[in-house]
């Protein structure tokens, strides 16, 4: 990786994407931002009472973590941002157009196993089902890796470093 990449974990919640992008900045010596310190306090909300969010509730919030990437272009950066459809990660690289995406996959009932032990996060498990009927995977012409959710958060980040070598 000869220059800084731009990084967006995305995926559903519950696959680490915090955690997994805070390995990942510290492995690749660059700055992290959590994507969900960019929600609006109104989605924020929504999401709290167990409301899914509607792409008008997401076009600021994507604007943002754009803005927040394009501004690490050349720098370098890692950004958990769930970008669960095309749409949306085509709306992050008009802001950003080098940005590459690592996508945390992985078995439905281990996602919402982890998600359940989590403390203190506003994403309700009922949530789960309406985030895996939004995901769109990483097509073959995005720049981007797909890591799998198994192992421990310092496997992840390892797998998700050796495979952005690969690009």
């Amino acid at each position: 990786m000869s220059d800084p990449y731009v990084v967006v974990v995305m995926g559903v919640s519950g696959t680490g994407k915090t955690t997994i992008g805070q390995l990942l900045a510290g492995a690749l010596d660059v700055p992290y931002a959590e994507g969900d310190d960019f929600h609006p306090p109104e989605n924020i909300a929504k999401m709290s009472a167990g409301t899914p969010l509607d792409d008008n509730d997401r076009w600021p919030w994507l604007d943002a973590v754009g803005a927040w990437a394009a501004g690490r272009a050349g720098q370098g950066g890692v950004v958990a941002a769930s970008s669960l459809k095309r749409s949306y990660r085509d709306r992050l690289r008009a802001a950003a157009p080098d940005l590459v995406f690592v996508h945390l996959a992985g078995d439905r009932a281990l996602i919402e196993k982890r998600m359940a032990a989590r403390k203190g996060h506003f994403m309700p498990t009922a949530l789960l089902d309406s985030q895996f009927a939004t995901l769109q995977p990483l097509e073959d012409d995005e720049a981007g890796v797909t890591v799998e959710v198994t192992g421990t958060p310092e496997d992840i980040a390892g797998r998700a470093v050796e495979a952005l070598r690969g690009l």
